[in-house]
């Protein structure tokens, strides 16, 4: 909880490296600190279970990528699985051409959906590009969100670190790898 005095009326909640801050008013008396730390507490956490939800299972980020597929690429793009992975800090997914598989981070979990169609879109683009050629980013930006997301992602590392994301989203392996900050 963190008291502002410039704040007169308005109570904010958000989560701060793992932790809830919630900004309220330095007028506030305990009895009110306590009612609104309480209420956007409770208003936070039914906002993150309601985006767990929407893509939480393995299937259910499978049955998404089909409908983007279908949507975006004209139904080519065939995943053989799609799923979260908790070991990609550096990525925000990855992509097997050879297997057909797509792996999505944790991280991205709680993210506005449109960041994670985005995600989900550029590595089904790589089942029919590998490569960060034109005709791939030509494929990723059949998605129309795509540089909203692209902004979003940009900021949350930024965010994360202070510093300006680098590179262009070119793989430095044989897995396709979507860079944190990656741009076209």
């Amino acid at each position: 909880m963190r008291r502002s005095a410039r704040r007169r009326r308005t109570v904010t909640a958000y989560r701060e490296h793992g932790r809830t801050v919630v900004l309220i008013p330095a007028a506030f008396t305990a009895a009110e600190e306590r009612r609104w730390v309480d209420q956007m507490v409770a208003k936070l956490q039914t906002r993150e279970e309601r985006r767990r939800r929407t893509l939480g299972s393995d299937d259910e980020l499978m049955a998404r990528a089909r409908e983007l597929s279908a949507a975006h690429l004209d139904g080519q793009a065939v995943p053989v699985s799609v799923r979260w992975v908790e070991n990609q800090n550096r990525r925000w997914g990855s992509c097997t051409p050879a297997d057909r598989t797509i792996r999505l981070s944790g991280r991205l979990r709680g993210m506005p959906e449109f960041v994670v169609d985005y995600v989900l879109v550029h590595e089904l683009a790589h089942l029919l590009e590998p490569t960060h050629n034109a005709h791939f980013w030509s494929l990723v930006h059949a998605y129309p969100r795509a540089e909203r997301a692209l902004g979003f992602l940009e900021g949350v590392e930024f965010g994360s670190d202070g510093s300006l994301p680098a590179g262009d989203g070119a793989a430095d392996d044989a897995d396709d790898e979507l860079e944190p900050g990656a741009v076209s």
